[in-house]
């Protein structure tokens, strides 16, 4: 095996067969996580003053860190299975977009750029924040998120474009009745857009309230509206993630079933059906129940049985004329 393919196989999520990629894994998580408490500590200016060299000694390991990944992994992805059809070229310039090699360009970014160009250092902070997002490559919660998101994406939108409409009625209807009264919080429609978005969402501050009975009466009604508009989105994203999940195991059985057609289940199998687990995101006695139960269905289709009750489904003539 080549030095390029080890690599390639090093950095993707460890298994049980890959120990030495596993501990690479969570030592580039905890160098992540690390980088994230960095910069909220930086912002404190007490501590930044007296471990000002000691953060930057720190930054300057974690980019080259980070750094060194990005380039094995740019080296090395014409290995992977999803690459190998294509040419060198070809295979590295679309790994360049995929949206984790972007993500791993993106954190790497904002050191370089402060070494060549004057930037506010609380922008640079912000945009060292994105380091978190490296954690979707070893997350399979959130690429379930992400996955959610990208395909509900034309529902959500137009809930938020429903909830735009409800934002600008509701400004402009307590700017109508309130504006004269209470200038300095309704005195014009983007000012009430504050109390619009805090009202709509429930949330209620308390920092601008309506006096007038109509102002009050309007409020109660905008508030009502809101708790159902605001539920919609976490309706959706609950529907999301359920049908994901459907999905995710009906894959994994899927591949259960392809494995079990030949009916054989070698070791090379086994591998690949811990490496889908994984990949799905699937905890190991789910995918157990999962395994079994496709067992079970296969075993009562060869003995002839109901794969729920277990009960014959041969009836007993047809068994006495097999046993004659």
């Amino acid at each position: 095996m080549s030095l390029r393919k080890k690599m390639a196989q090093l950095l993707e999520r460890g298994s049980a067969e890959n120990r030495i990629g596993h501990w690479v894994n969570i030592a580039l998580i905890v160098m992540i996580l690390l980088n994230v408490l960095s910069v909220i500590l930086e912002s404190e200016k007490m501590l930044l003053d007296i471990y000002y060299e000691e953060f930057w000694y720190f930054e300057v390991f974690s980019v080259a860190v980070f750094t060194g990944e990005y380039f094995i992994r740019l080296w090395s992805c014409i290995d992977m299975p999803e690459s190998r059809s294509q040419s060198p070229v070809w295979g590295r310039l679309r790994y360049m977009f995929t949206p984790l090699a972007i993500i791993d360009m993106v954190a790497i970014l904002p050191f370089y750029l402060g070494l060549y160009f004057t930037i506010d250092l609380r922008f640079l902070r912000v945009l060292r924040l994105l380091r978190l997002f490296k954690l979707t490559r070893y997350s399979p919660a959130l690429n379930a998120l992400l996955d959610v998101i990208r395909k509900e994406s034309h529902a959500l939108i137009a809930v938020f474009m429903v909830l735009l409409v409800m934002l600008v009625i509701a400004s402009s209807g307590i700017h109508l009745l309130e504006g004269d009264v209470q200038p300095e919080a309704f005195g014009s429609i983007p000012r009430a857009m504050w109390w619009a978005i805090i009202t709509l969402s429930t949330v209620g501050y308390g920092d601008a309230v309506p006096i007038t009975s109509m102002g009050k009466i309007f409020g109660g009604a905008i508030s009502l509206i809101g708790i159902g508009m605001f539920a919609l989105p976490a309706a959706i994203l609950a529907n999301g993630f359920a049908q994901n999940l459907k999905q995710r195991k009906q894959k994994y059985n899927t591949f259960i079933k392809h494995a079990l057609s030949d009916g054989k289940f070698d070791q090379q199998e086994r591998w690949e059906l811990e490496e889908l687990r994984k990949q799905l995101g699937l905890q190991p006695d789910e995918a157990l129940h999962l395994l079994d139960n496709m067992f079970r269905k296969v075993n009562s289709q060869t003995l002839g049985q109901c794969p729920h009750c277990g009960k014959s489904l041969v009836s007993q003539p047809e068994k006495s004329k097999k046993t004659d």
